[in-house]
């Protein structure tokens, strides 16, 4: 199995890589060390499987989800995540992807998620099932940022944080005007009006620690 594997921390990388050795998942393990070099390398790379950080420079790993064309690529996808997973993995899933969980997960766990993600089925930690089937049962019944771009969203949990303008745009690799004009839209479509809101709701919905 050739597997991509994209993170933006090389120690990250090279212990995943040795774990997906060690159990016998990959003949060849490529690595990506941002989003931008995540898509690029999808798109022009016949990769069996991919493992997506959800919080990389320049594109997240909701945003490649996004922007990847092919449902049939997407499907052999599996977000890794340190965040809260509840939030995260309905907005990955509902993106297309094959599976979800977090950077705390056994090697195990991973290994089952790999084998069912390649069989054709989604895998989601048992911690998040409850919430994901109550979400998709209720469609009309939508949460304050599920209309939040990929990107808006992101930024939405950074300034929740308390990270300033300026340090947004440097770690997203954008402008801190254009961070200011995400800011400015968020506000307007979750009818908010400070960053101190902004992190109470973040807070009580789960998707910041």
């Amino acid at each position: 199995m050739k597997i991509l594997l994209a993170d933006d921390h090389q120690v990250v990388r090279e212990g995943l890589k040795q774990i997906l050795k060690k159990l016998g998942l990959a003949d060849l393990v490529e690595e990506a060390k941002d989003g931008n070099e995540a898509l690029k390398m999808i798109k022009s790379g016949a990769f069996d499987f991919v493992i997506l950080d959800i919080s990389m420079p320049g594109l997240s790993g909701l945003d490649v989800l996004k922007t990847l064309e092919s449902n049939k690529i997407k499907e052999k996808v599996l977000i890794m995540s340190v965040h809260p997973q509840k939030q995260y993995a309905i907005r990955a899933l509902k993106l297309g992807a094959g599976g979800y969980i977090s950077k705390d997960s056994t090697s195990e766990e991973l290994e089952l998620a790999i084998k069912k993600i390649s069989s054709g089925k989604k895998y989601v930690s048992s911690d998040v099932l409850g919430i994901l089937v109550s979400d998709l049962s209720n469609p009309h019944e939508k949460i304050l940022h599920e209309d939040l771009s990929e990107r808006e969203f992101e930024i939405m949990c950074l300034l929740a944080k308390g990270i300033r303008l300026k340090e947004i745009g440097e770690k997203l690799f954008i402008s801190e005007k254009t961070v200011s004009t995400h800011r400015t839209r968020l506000l307007e479509k979750m009818a908010m009006k400070s960053n101190s809101e902004l992190a109470l709701y973040a807070y009580k919905n789960g998707l910041i620690e």
